[in-house]
């Protein structure tokens, strides 16, 4: 089996790609869908923020309340550290689990874990390729004041408070520009489809 590790910046098209991807065949596994599972209640993700961060973050319904959670961590970087410190290691048992899971099932498949934080959260070693999709910044402002009804400079603020497309680029396997359009985008999903058909073909394409 091949787990490909799919990320980008914000507005950069990651799920736009992994939907592609699995068209063609792939299992996917989204890092955000796992990281709403770590927060529910009964879990030890969910005990480990109560406990860090306060009672008053859970919600009258005993869920917590991501928007009071938000406040207490949003423009403190110390605090969101803390957060992440305990939500991405929950997130990786996850995704791990997940992967075994696919494993069991299909020793031939291909799995894709797509995860913005990838590289942040240091899981490259749970993939056997890293693929990175970027679009130009002007592109992802314009995406995020539309998608997202943001200002520029919020847009703006949005994207430089991550790692930069020339960060990400230098670690990955893959790269897929997404400046373009969505058929053009499609195309260059279906070639790097093609020739990852061909590197696992090749005994020697592990990294």
């Amino acid at each position: 089996m091949v787990v490909i590790g799919l990320t980008g910046g914000i507005a950069s098209g990651k799920s736009t790609v992994a939907a592609q991807l699995q068209e063609l065949g792939a299992k996917i596994i989204d890092a955000d869908r796992l990281g709403h599972r770590v927060y529910e209640p009964g879990t030890a993700g969910f005990q480990k923020v109560v406990n860090a961060f306060g009672h008053d973050i859970v919600a009258r319904d005993g869920t917590i309340d991501r928007r009071v959670l938000g406040g207490k961590v949003f423009g403190a970087p110390e605090e969101m550290e803390r957060l992440t410190d305990i939500v991405w290691p929950e997130i990786r048992k996850l995704a791990a689990a997940e992967i075994s899971e696919h494993r069991r099932k299909d020793r031939h498949g291909i799995v894709v874990l797509e995860a913005a934080v990838l590289f942040e959260a240091r899981w490259e070693d749970l993939v056997d390729e890293v693929w990175v999709t970027t679009v130009k910044i002007a592109t992802a402002v314009d995406r995020l004041m539309t998608r997202n009804g943001l200002t520029e400079e919020q847009a703006m603020a949005r994207i430089q408070s991550q790692m930069s497309n020339r960060e990400r680029l230098a670690r990955a396997d893959v790269k897929i520009d997404n400046s373009g359009t969505l058929e053009e985008l499609r195309r260059r999903v279906e070639r790097q489809w093609k020739q990852l058909q061909k590197r696992i073909a090749t005994p020697a394409r592990r990294r």
